[in-house]
C-alpha cells in the first residue's frame, strides 16, 4: 500500500463527499472492510481522482453519466452531492443526465433524474 496516495485520497475523499461521510465510513470499518476502504481510498481516490488532466467538476460528471448508466443510485446519490460540493451547476447535472438518458435509455434518465431530485431536495436547492 502506498501510504502517500492513501493521504492524498482520504483528503480528496473528504473534500468531495463530506468529512462527516467518509469519517464515519472510515471508523466503522472492522477486519472484513478495513482493507476494502484503504483500497478504494488509495486507488479511486489517491490514484484517480487526484490525477491532473481533469478537474473535479468534470471527474464528477463522468461519475454521475457511470453510475446512472449503471443503475447504481445510492453511489449516484453521493456523487450528486459531491458534483454539487464541486461547483457542477444545476445546467450541466441536467445536461449529463438527459445525454445519459439518450445513450443509456429513458429507465436509466427516469432514475437519475429521481435520485437526483432527493439528493437536490434534501440540500435545500431550489429547482423552481
Amino acid at each position: 500500500m502506498d501510504d502517500r496516495l492513501f493521504e492524498l485520497g482520504l483528503a480528496k475523499r473528504r473534500q468531495v463527499l463530506g468529512p462527516e461521510y467518509v469519517d464515519r465510513a472510515m471508523e466503522n470499518a472492522d477486519s472484513f472492510t478495513r482493507d476494502f476502504q484503504r483500497f478504494m481510498t488509495e486507488y479511486c481516490w489517491g490514484g484517480v481522482w487526484c490525477g491532473t488532466s481533469l478537474d473535479d467538476r468534470q471527474r464528477s460528471l463522468n461519475n454521475l453519466s457511470i453510475l446512472a448508466t449503471l443503475g447504481r443510485m445510492e453511489e449516484f446519490q453521493l456523487h450528486f452531492r459531491g458534483a454539487l460540493r464541486n461547483g457542477c451547476t444545476l445546467e450541466e447535472l441536467r445536461e449529463t443526465l438527459i445525454q445519459v438518458m439518450v445513450y443509456a435509455g429513458v429507465p436509466a434518465g427516469v432514475s437519475a433524474f429521481r435520485a437526483a431530485r432527493t439528493v437536490l431536495a434534501e440540500e435545500g436547492v431550489d429547482t423552481a
